[in-house]
This record gives structure tokens, sequence and C-alpha cells, in this order.
């Protein structure tokens, strides 16, 4: 059997100071690092996910016109290109095999919706790898990790969620997802990093 890690949209953006900043984003993205440090080596394949969409459309409707309702807009984030874009300096991203970008042009949330520079699908990616088992970490636990885990659930695959490894937008949101997933069938771990 093999695993793969997920590494959801630890981005400029979505930590401290970003358009979108979580509290804890940075403390996230370096304990992914320490985590990765000792535990890269039980991974057959590491995916890091970013947002990157489009800076001269609205991409379908995520980004706001007016008013986002924080809901299905947003606030203008992740435009390919720009720093808030890119991964948190605090990421060290030495060990992932596989970067992907999801977005471009329409709403995504799940990683599984991302591809890779030469259009790779990760769902792909983890056929073609035998994937059985997957971690999944990164930002935000109410939204993106939320939408990763229930898609490689849904793929077939048994998902752990590596609670120490996570950020969410607010702690009454995080905790519905989080007992989703476990509703789901979702294992709920400490890393132990």
């Amino acid at each position: 059997m093999t695993k793969a890690l997920f590494i959801v949209d630890v981005q400029n953006d979505f930590t401290e100071g970003g358009a979108l900043g979580v509290a804890g984003g940075d403390a996230v993205a370096a304990a992914i690092s320490r985590y990765l440090v000792t535990h890269a080596e039980e991974y057959t394949v590491i995916v890091a996910s970013r947002d990157w969409h489009d800076g001269d459309t609205d991409n379908g409707g995520h980004f706001a016109a007016g008013e986002p309702d924080f809901v299905d807009s947003w606030p203008v984030h992740c435009v390919s290109g720009t720093p808030g874009a890119e991964y948190d300096p605090g990421l060290d991203t030495g060990a992932v095999t596989h970067h992907v970008k999801k977005g471009q042009g329409k709403p995504a949330y799940s990683l599984l919706e991302g591809t890779t520079d030469a259009g790779e699908t990760v769902s792909h990616l983890l056929d073609a790898h035998g994937v059985v088992d997957v971690d999944v970490t990164g930002i935000a636990t109410d939204y993106c990790v939320r939408a990763s885990a229930l898609d490689a659930i849904e793929h077939g695959r048994h998902v752990r969620v590596l609670t120490d490894l996570i950020a969410g937008v607010a702690e009454q949101s995080s905790e519905a997802a989080l007992a989703e997933l476990a509703h789901a069938g979702a294992e709920l771990v400490e890393s132990g990093a």
C-alpha cells in the first residue's frame, strides 16, 4: 500500500497578512515543514496545491463583483503570478513530488480539482502510484481542506486529517467540518510533529 500527503493551499494569501489570511497559517506552514523532515519518506506522492486564479476575470463568479458573501464569492486572492499566490515562505517544498494549481478561471476548492503544469490530474497521479491512503494537511480546515478530504474519500481513498497541521477560518465552522469528515469516514489524528 502506498501513501500520499496532501498539502492544501499553504499560500501567502491564506496566511497572516494575506487577502484571506487565516490565524495560525504561518504556524501550520512551519509545522508541515518540520513534519516533512522526519516523515517525507513515508509517502510515495506528496502533492501541494495552490489556488491559482486569473487576474483579469471574476473566475466564474469566485471573485465578488461587490460585497463577497464568503460562501460562493470572495475578495480577490491568489492571482497567478502575484506574491499572494506563492507558497508561504515557512513551507519547505523540497520534498513535494507534485505541484498542482486549482481554479484557473473557475471556482475550485478540492486539491483533486488541481492539475500539474503538464495537465496531469491528481486522481491520475494517485492511481498511477497505487495510492490507497491519503493524509491531508493545510489551509483552510473549513473550506479547501474539507473539500479535499471529502473528495479523496469519494474517490475511494482512506483519509486521515492531521489535525495539528491544519488551520481554519473560524472555530465553529472548522469544528463542523471536522465532524463532517469524521462522519464521512476520515480519521482525525495528530501528526506527532
